[in-house]
């Protein structure tokens, strides 16, 4: 397949030179963008990539559109360091990424810079299949611990999600549609299971800016368990809304307010446990999120205010086999996060940023098991942090920084940070840049780990880590950027689910790795990527489930003229090892293996009128490959999907 496209696009060539050159432009411009390309997670502010020690990769709109009819956690799991357990499962069953051989509760995911979690579940993490890929501008994933700026949670990683901004058109939109379908490798007749639409509207009105956007997503077709017999077990299907608003005023030069309201909820169906289906199981999620960010920019800085309220509701009803009863399930977790940050710069080379967050947050659940009361189940912080940051002259730059974690529960955790950065090339034709960090985080015990009645600990110690990263990146003569590092994170007072005690206790960890990053534009039409992760963690059987020591993913871009763009991926992943602590897979007590496997995926888009129309086309798992994602359950096989994409 690929040696056809390639001889269509050469042929192409011939016929279209003056479009191939403007195309040579075009990527010649991206590239001196990506060595000046601004972040504001390294430091809540505009900063440039180059001027920052630590890890961040940046997946842009043009990334995202490129990627249409893919899920927000289906273009992560392409990122070096990030493997998603249940990336290819049934769209119903819950997902979980693992960074940097860490878990799902050590990475914190923001939303326009806003900590999202739910402090309902165990591990607090947020689900992010809550979150559309059409509201969003780009991501910004941030490795490392980082709470020195982030607090809590910022373990293996920070993930912003920066949500799209109103246009300078007085109205302008989108809308998209697609359909696709849903099988698993020993099914190919779910139809059209897989349905997307989504609304978009926005623009400037004066001072006044406004963005409201409605997404529905529809999937049926195939089971969450796996069937290991002839027995054909019914669909587990998945519908979700997503809805944004956001609102801004600009008072005066120096002074606006932007205001945001999210709502997003899904309903769905799932299965018994692995390998056994269910007719009856069935649940529902809501999250409400509001909020406001007043921004005053003065002389040498600037001020903002980040206020918001997250709210989480989460229901489900699952079929109990031993009292033959239909058990209910509720749980709610509120939070709210105040962030006051300033950014004042003493001259071009220092800026001193500081502020102080406030979170409150709480659970209330109540199962056939027992009951979290909300009046108990809740905590409060209060984080004064400071950060300075220097830039050289002389291609040397440094980020220094410290936290006072006050936690009305634990007492005080200081966490603090370091990176430096150095530029040792830096011509029109070749940049190299070594860059190295050590950071700490905290992260304090849910309020689940706490307070449940059957496996809470209230004894608890919070969990520490340490990370500690060295590397380079290098870009030469615009045709090929390398990028390579090493990291060791160490963790003490981990926290783990005891299977002697059967409650929640503290134990150690420790990870290291290797991520590579190659990309090579090997003509005005043709790039390839490709990223490797090699992670070396311990053996303790809480840590390494579902972790690969090895992922190797590659890709193809290729542009045959102006308006057309064919992507062709190829994702290795390796052997991942769980651990069967309840006899689920008739190991109880002892390691299972999961063999590794590989996935190649296809996409299209053409772009007409303009660029104002694009269809889109995409075929996942091309080689209907049978493995196991999540061990029990199925794995969704060779699928395609169509959609079109209207500008106006």
């Amino acid at each position: 397949m690929n040696k056809q496209l390639l001889i269509v696009s050469v042929l192409a060539c011939s016929f279209v030179s003056t479009s191939l050159f403007a195309q040579k432009n075009v990527a010649q411009k991206e590239n001196v963008e990506m060595l000046n390309e601004v972040v504001v997670t390294a430091t809540k502010f505009n900063l440039k990539k180059e001027n920052t020690g630590k890890v961040i990769h940046v997946i842009t709109q043009k990334q995202l559109q490129q990627n249409a009819g893919k899920t927000v956690i289906e273009i992560l799991n392409t990122i070096a360091g990030i493997d998603v357990k249940g990336v290819n499962a049934n769209a119903s069953e819950p997902r979980s990424i693992n960074i940097r051989g860490g878990r799902s509760r050590q990475v914190l995911v923001l939303i326009d810079g806003v900590p999202v979690t739910d402090q309902s579940a165990i591990n607090q993490e947020f689900d992010l299949r809550l979150l559309a890929v059409s509201q969003i501008e780009t991501i910004e994933i941030l490795k490392g611990a980082s709470s020195t700026l982030y607090g809590s949670g910022a373990a293996t990683a920070v993930i912003n999600v920066i949500l799209k901004k109103a246009s300078k058109d007085s109205v302008s939109g989108s809308f998209e549609t697609s359909f696709g379908t849903n099988n698993s490798t020993k099914s190919s007749n779910s139809g059209l299971a897989d349905k997307n639409q989504n609304i978009n509207l926005n623009g400037t009105l004066g001072n006044f800016n406004f963005l409201a956007s409605f997404s529905i997503t529809g999937v049926d077709g195939m089971s969450s368990a796996k069937s290991t017999t002839n027995t054909v077990f019914e669909n587990d299907s998945f519908y979700s809304k997503n809805a944004l608003l956001k609102l801004g005023y600009k008072i005066n030069d120096k002074v606006n307010i932007t205001s945001f309201l999210n709502y997003d909820t899904f309903e769905y169906d799932f299965d018994a446990a692995a390998f056994s289906d269910s007719e009856v199981n069935m649940g529902d999620q809501e999250q409400f999120r509001v909020g406001i960010r007043p921004n005053y920019t003065y002389n040498k800085g600037e001020l903002y205010m980040l206020a918001s309220i997250n709210s989480v509701k989460r229901n489900f009803n699952s079929f109990n086999a031993f009292s033959n009863t239909l058990d209910s399930y509720q749980y709610n977790g509120e939070s709210i996060n105040l962030d006051l940050v300033n950014k004042y710069e003493f001259s071009n080379q220092f800026q001193l940023i500081t502020g102080v967050n406030y979170q409150e947050h709480s659970n209330n659940t109540i199962t056939p098991f027992g009951t979290i009361e909300k009046d108990i189940a809740n905590f409060n912080t209060l984080d004064p942090y400071a950060s300075v940051v220097y830039i050289s002259d002389y291609g040397l730059s440094a980020n220094i920084g410290g936290r006072l974690n006050v936690h009305n529960v634990y007492g005080n955790q200081f966490v603090y940070d370091g990176n430096l950065a150095y530029s040792l090339l830096n011509s029109k034709e070749t940049s190299v840049k070594v860059l190295t960090s050590y950071s700490t985080a905290f992260i304090a015990p849910s309020l689940y780990q706490l307070y449940d009645g059957y496996s809470g600990n209230i004894d608890l110690n919070p969990e520490t880590n340490q990370t500690f990263e060295v590397g380079f990146d290098a870009t030469f003569k615009e045709k090929i950027q390398l990028d390579v590092v090493y990291f060791n994170r160490k963790e003490v007072d981990a926290i783990i689910y005891n299977n002697t005690t059967y409650s929640y206790g503290n134990s150690s960890s420790d990870a290291s790795g290797l991520e590579l990053n190659v990309r090579v534009a090997a003509t005005s039409f043709l790039s390839i990527n490709s990223s490797y992760t090699y992670i070396d963690s311990n053996d303790l059987e809480d840590f390494n489930d579902y972790i690969p020591a090895n992922k190797f993913v590659a890709g193809i871009d290729i542009t045959p003229f102006e308006n057309a763009f064919l992507n062709v991926t190829y994702r290795n992943v390796g052997e991942r090892t769980i651990f069967d602590r309840y006899g689920s897979f008739g190991t109880a007590g002892e390691n299972v293996v999961l063999e590794d496997y590989q996935v190649l995926d296809f996409m299209a888009n053409y772009k007409v009128l303009e660029d104002t129309v694009t269809f889109f086309v995409a075929a996942t798992n091309l080689l209907n490959e049978d493995y196991d994602d999540i061990f029990g359950y199925e794995t969704r096989g060779r699928n395609y999907k169509v959609g079109i994409r209207l500008q106006f």
